[in-house]
């Protein structure tokens, strides 16, 4: 678990909740979508947007506290095999 000592904000959270916020509209359209006895096409349609959206998300956020963590314990020494982890964690 990476320590820090006060709560950090990563440049991208911003555009995070921006996403976020528009899987929460998605999915309160696929709410009414569904009480309002849509086609499950068009359902699922939706909720696909919402489940890429938040995958999104969640991805953004986890790369980015990887990132934040490992910056914070290499220190100086260890760029190289930093960065080329980095590299490869973008394959996940």
């Amino acid at each position: 678990m990476c320590a820090m000592p006060k709560p950090h904000v990563h440049a991208t959270h911003p555009a995070i909740v921006k996403r976020l916020k528009r899987a929460e509209g998605h999915l309160r359209k696929v709410i009414s979508m569904v009480e309002g006895h849509r086609e499950c096409l068009d359902v699922a349609q939706q909720l696909h947007a919402v489940e890429k959206a938040i995958s999104s998300a969640k991805e953004t956020l986890v790369r980015d506290h990887i990132d934040h963590c490992l910056d914070a314990a290499a220190g100086k020494s260890g760029q190289h095999s930093l960065h080329e982890f980095k590299q490869i964690t973008k394959y996940l």
